[in-house]
């Protein structure tokens, strides 16, 4: 590393800051002792996913998501009104399946893979029309988001509990990084050991 710290690799087409870590992780390693674990990038499939309008990326200002919390309505929505392929006029024409953002997600939240391909040769032969396609997605989505939906309303119905369970692993990790700043002290020698003196009350 030298006196040099790198900017973020990119994975995904993100930089990943993670790589600065590795290399801190990798020198202290090497100085002192095998004590840090490597960081690594956690991607699926797709790193990122194009927004609903067909842009680079989903954005929140721009309003070209789809939300974890939407309804299913709101999901039917978003769906039926995506971006797909601009040269295709009418839905006997050849289409594009490559840039195409209803096509992106349907890699990625479709799981019936035969019903995938069957969508894109019909559609790259002009046999299917792109509401069937959007209607396949939004029922693939439904299948995904409904269990998260479910779930997200057990626990706004009760934010104690979650509440509890931000508490309880803030406590864990708390206990994790103790032990680990200890591993750390001791690889570098200087885990001293102080006395807590308590103080006599001021009169």
């Amino acid at each position: 590393m030298g006196g040099e710290i790198r900017s973020g690799s990119h994975v995904g087409g993100f930089a990943a800051p993670d790589e600065q870590a590795r290399e801190i992780v990798r020198r202290f390693n090497s100085l002192y002792a095998r004590v840090l674990i490597e960081p690594r990038a956690m991607l699926g499939a797709v790193a990122r996913l194009p927004g609903t309008d067909g842009g680079a990326k989903m954005s929140k200002s721009v309003g070209n998501c789809i939300y974890l919390g939407d309804s299913s309505d709101q999901v039917r929505q978003r769906v039926m009104s995506m971006f797909t392929d601009p040269t295709r006029i009418h839905p006997t024409d050849p289409g594009h399946v490559e840039g195409n953002p209803v096509f992106t997600y349907h890699d990625v939240f479709n799981p019936n893979k035969a019903e995938v391909e069957e969508l894109k040769d019909r559609y790259t032969k002009g046999t299917v029309g792109d509401v069937e396609v959007k209607q396949r997605l939004f029922e693939a989505l439904e299948n995904f988001l409904g269990p998260i939906r479910e779930r997200r309303a057990q626990y706004a119905a009760k934010p104690g509990q979650v509440y509890e369970i931000i508490r309880e692993g803030t406590r864990k990790g708390r206990e994790v990084a103790r032990q680990t700043m200890e591993e750390v002290r001791h690889a570098m020698n200087i885990a001293y050991a102080f006395e807590t003196k308590t103080r006599a009350p001021l009169t």
